[in-house]
């Protein structure tokens, strides 16, 4: 050890000095101990992390203080744990099977009567929160558990149903799987009219008939193509309106779902309206898989050829402008009508769809099967037998086995 001005220690100052230096620090960490002990004694909680700590001249960094991380851990793990508890608490009732809410729940089939909708889309939960708004059900959560449970609760579709106030969730969800309780829908079949549409939607839905004579066709968001006309864009479907839905709306839903049904098919603009025509003709004579050759004849027949002379002379033109359905045939008074309508006096297509046709019809329309026919007859109304010929005398023989069957069968050809 040397001394700062160069002069060498005596071993006696030495040890002196160690001595004193060994004094110093003994009162330093005394100190210490005090005023950490008077820290503890004074902290009274974590209200700024740090307690009441006293600060002497020194910098913090040198100060070690084992016991505090520990502290601050405790603190920290208790108010979490508080806030863990807390969150739990709050989040168990919706918890299926373990909430008073999923848990509560009416008795029995319930008492009067009370009309609910079900919308597109809607979920058992959804469906549950409708019911329980309406005051079928005592728990929406508990109806959602019934729907969950029973695998045919996803058949239940759109539309109005009619229950009961205060049922059981099972005794709801049953009701509503149960088709007599469904309200305000209706089944349009393939090919009828729109007339005819009209009619089924008014005694369906309570509707006035007047009321789909005075809608505007422009806001049913019709293609470009139908110019304004429904015919052959009402889909043929079920059908389950809202309770109170307007002559506007159910045909909207209508043109919808034919947008929807025919998307796939991506017919070009340009061609819809024929092939719809097309279609709807095909609907009207021919019975299942016979559709594509029939749309062939069609075809066929629209083409320069010898046979036909470019007219397509179908029945069903006919009985469209006339409106008039219940038999197979036309009389000759009725093929001189000179409606546009009328195909065996004018050539070509109608001006449009003789009906609304359905998806195959459309299928068939648009991909008509490969072969050179003119001539088509059901020579079997009852079993749907037809048979398709190329010239006018084979024909002739199909046209035999027809007249047949009619002279068999009086009244209904």
């Amino acid at each position: 050890m040397h001394r700062t001005d160069g002069e060498p220690l005596t071993r006696r100052a030495a040890r002196d000095r160690r001595e004193a230096e060994q004094v110093h620090e003994s009162s330093r960490r005394q100190a210490r101990a005090e005023r950490e002990q008077h820290a503890v004694d004074a902290y009274d909680g974590p209200d700024d992390g740090l307690g009441g700590f006293e600060y002497d001249e020194e910098p913090p960094r040198r100060r070690r203080r084992p016991w505090l991380p520990l502290l601050l851990a405790l603190v920290l793990v208790g108010a979490g744990g508080y806030v863990a508890v807390k969150s739990l608490d709050i989040s168990l009732p919706s918890i299926g099977g373990g909430s008073d809410q999923a848990d509560a729940d009416y008795t029995g089939e319930g008492t009067g009567s009370v009309t609910v909708t079900v919308d597109r889309g809607d979920t058992g939960s959804d469906i549950g929160a409708t019911l329980q708004q309406a005051g079928v059900v005592k728990s929406g959560a508990r109806f959602a558990q019934s729907f969950a449970a029973e695998q045919s609760a996803a058949g239940i579709q759109p539309g109005s149903y009619t229950l009961r106030k205060q049922m059981s969730s099972a005794s709801a969800l049953a009701l509503m799987l149960d088709p007599s309780s469904r309200t305000g829908g209706v089944t349009v079949p393939e090919g009828l009219w729109a007339s005819e549409i009209y009619q089924r939607l008014s005694k369906a839905t309570g509707t006035p008939l007047a009321e789909y004579a005075k809608v505007d066709t422009s806001q049913l968001g019709l293609p470009a193509a139908a110019k304004g006309n429904v015919e052959g864009y009402l889909f043929p479907s079920r059908y389950d309106f809202p309770k109170n839905a307007t002559a506007t709306e159910q045909l909207r839903s209508m043109v919808t779902e034919f947008k929807r049904r025919t998307a796939a098919l991506q017919i070009p603009p340009d061609r819809l309206e024929r092939v719809l025509t097309i279609a709807s003709i095909v609907q009207a004579e021919s019975r299942g898989q016979d559709g594509p050759k029939v749309a062939r004849v069609i075809e066929n027949r629209l083409k320069p050829n010898t046979e036909t002379a470019g007219r397509l002379q179908m029945d069903s033109t006919v009985h469209y402008l006339l409106k008039k359905r219940g038999t197979i045939t036309t009389t000759d008074k009725q093929r001189q009508d000179t409606s546009p309508y009328n195909t065996y006096l004018h050539k070509g297509l109608p001006p449009g769809p003789v009906g609304n046709p359905g998806i195959e019809a459309i299928k068939a329309a648009e991909a008509p099967t490969p072969g050179g026919w003119l001539y088509f007859v059901t020579v079997n109304p009852a079993t749907g037998e037809t048979r398709f010929a190329t010239t006018g005398a084979e024909h002739q023989k199909n046209v035999v086995a027809f007249q047949t069957w009619c002279r068999s069968n009086p009244g209904k050809c």
